[in-house]
């Protein structure tokens, strides 16, 4: 297998993945596979489907995938493809139907429980079985308010690959459970387009040894960044505000409040989990920030970043400006980065890859989860 080399020749470096493992469009064809398609993915906020009939579609790997919600109101998910001859079934991003799902090539019609329900001349082919030939469904499961697809015949457990993040980051799970953030309303989405590879989305988060040199905002408010470590480096740290800082706000104004089941030990504190593969949660004492990347292709990916909050407070209208708009710089600061780093991994100076100083030695560890997920077939096309 073609792994990083084990040594830089100075101790205090490490190396990352090679430059083609962020630019070959095969690699990223076994990422979609092996990945995306593999595991668990963050698809839709629930909320987001009130209402039976209510559906969006979501790019999972190379899948279309079909998230609605049925007549009884629970989540279901299914592959975006009719049964008949393989059209797409829902061409919009998201809508509503009243009852049914209709195929708009031929009519095949389905239940919002994925059985087949209607097709011109179905009744003269009573030896169709209804069930066999409804849609293909996707595994799901709810957490954080959010609906979670995974593809594979065999999911992983969820519990451990999803759930275990928070543990693995925050040494427990009722750190991440005290902030409901299932029971918060969403205050503010912001849809950020990025031409760079999602990992380096991801070694972006990770890190925080960038956070003195772009994030002048972000390190007002916690000056520990400016030192160069994350808050994720720490198992179950969370930095500290700035003494005089009131809230999470561009300019260190109070926010709305500490979440009601958030502890004394949490608050004033900002907290950061990376759910492998494409999802980030930033937790701090009066809202929830969820990123969720889609990746596209091996230059570019979608980020959807929401603001959460109390549902009193986003009922009162009251004014999220100063709250969204730290990480909304934050968000523009990093992804600037990641773009202008971009080009760069095609270049021959990068051909063997970059170096990770001791506060970023833990992003080793996500390169090593990417490298064996993808396994020796994928390890040898990204040789260089």
């Amino acid at each position: 297998m073609t792994t990083p080399p084990a040594s830089t020749g100075a101790p205090s470096l490490i190396a990352t993945l090679p430059g083609r493992w962020y630019t070959d469009p095969e690699i990223f064809r076994q990422e979609q596979e092996q990945i995306f398609e593999s595991g668990w993915f963050c698809a839709v906020r629930s909320a987001d489907l009130a209402k039976p009939g209510a559906y969006r579609t979501v790019q999972v790997g190379r899948e279309s995938v079909l998230v609605t919600r049925d007549r009884a109101g629970e989540l279901r998910a299914f592959l975006n493809v009719c049964r008949h001859r393989g059209a797409r079934l829902c061409v919009a991003e998201s809508g509503e139907v009243r009852r049914t799902l209709q195929c708009p090539y031929h009519a095949w019609t389905y239940g919002l429980d994925g059985r087949l329900v209607a097709a011109p001349h179905l009744v003269r082919m009573p030896d169709v079985d209804r069930v066999a030939y409804g849609l293909i469904g996707v595994e799901l499961r709810e957490w954080l308010g959010y609906a979670w697809v995974c593809l594979a015949d065999e999911p992983p457990s969820f519990d451990e690959t999803v759930q275990g993040a928070a543990v693995e980051r925050l040494g427990d799970a009722a750190s991440v459970e005290r902030y409901r953030a299932q029971d918060l309303a969403l205050g503010r989405r912001v849809t950020y387009d990025v031409r760079a590879n999602w990992k380096l989305i991801v070694e972006n988060f990770m890190e925080c040894y960038h956070c003195a040199t772009i994030h002048p905002e972000l390190t007002e408010v916690l000056p520990e960044f400016a030192d160069g470590y994350a808050a994720q480096y720490y198992v179950g740290h969370g930095a500290e505000f700035a003494a005089g800082v009131e809230g999470f706000t561009v300019d260190g104004s109070a926010g709305f409040g500490k979440l009601p089941e958030v502890t004394d030990d949490q608050d004033r504190r900002y907290y950061a989990i990376t759910v492998k593969p494409t999802v980030f949660v930033n937790l701090v004492p009066d809202h929830v920030i969820v990123h969720r990347m889609f990746p596209l292709a091996a230059d570019r990916t979608v980020v959807e970043c929401d603001w959460l909050y109390a549902r009193e407070v986003v009922a009162s209208g009251a004014d999220l400006s100063k709250s969204v708009e730290l990480f909304h710089r934050v968000n523009e600061q990093d992804f600037a980065a990641c773009e202008r780093t971009q080009p760069a991994m095609s270049s021959r100076a990068y051909r063997h890859g970059g170096v990770l100083v001791p506060s970023e030695h833990h992003i080793g560890a996500f390169h090593t989860w990417v490298v064996r997920a993808l396994g020796d077939a994928a390890a040898r096309t990204a040789s260089p």
